[in-house]
């Protein structure tokens, strides 16, 4: 795999954004070389992350941005996060659904302390996002925490695979 070969500063700068914002992922895995397989070095780095502690996760979850939100409106986001909203066309939505998505964002937002993630590439239509959102802003708080770190690593697994065609 030739993310293997890269020096310790290329592979962080290559896949610091693998998981949004939160270079240390990359970091610590990056003596960990070599992985031989993508699947290997996912593994890795989700083993990194459910190792952080609480605050840490935390990070990383208040790190990615909200599906549809102000900051999308404005142009703000990361490529890869522009990418996989644009993908369902969250880029494209009329004012009641922008409406929508606001609420939902907010609410989600002051229950868990962090905005509602989802692999928006593993959905099949915005309409799924949405209900899913409005259906996980009822999760008690462990649940959400555990649903919204599985989500991350479906977005960092689609992201390594992307990375790697």
């Amino acid at each position: 795999m030739k993310l293997d070969l890269l020096s310790p500063e290329d592979f962080v700068a290559t896949l610091g954004g693998i998981f949004e914002h939160s270079p240390w992922v990359a970091e610590a895995v990056a003596d960990a070389r070599p992985f031989g397989t993508l699947d290997r070095l996912h593994a890795a780095m989700v083993a990194v992350v459910m190792a952080a502690g609480p605050d840490r996760q935390l990070a990383l979850l208040q790190a990615h941005p909200e599906l549809a939100g102000k900051l999308a409106r404005a142009g703000g986001l990361t490529q890869a996060s522009a990418g996989e909203q644009a993908s369902l066309g969250l880029d494209r939505l009329d004012a009641d659904e922008i409406a929508r998505f606001d609420r939902a964002n907010e609410i989600y937002r002051a229950r868990f302390g962090f905005p509602f993630i989802i692999a928006v590439k593993a959905q099949r239509d915005r309409r799924a996002i949405l209900d899913a959102l409005e259906t996980r802003a009822g999760h008690d708080r462990a649940t959400e925490l555990a649903t919204a770190l599985a989500e991350v690593a479906r977005i960092a697994r689609f992201r390594l695979e992307a990375l790697a065609s």
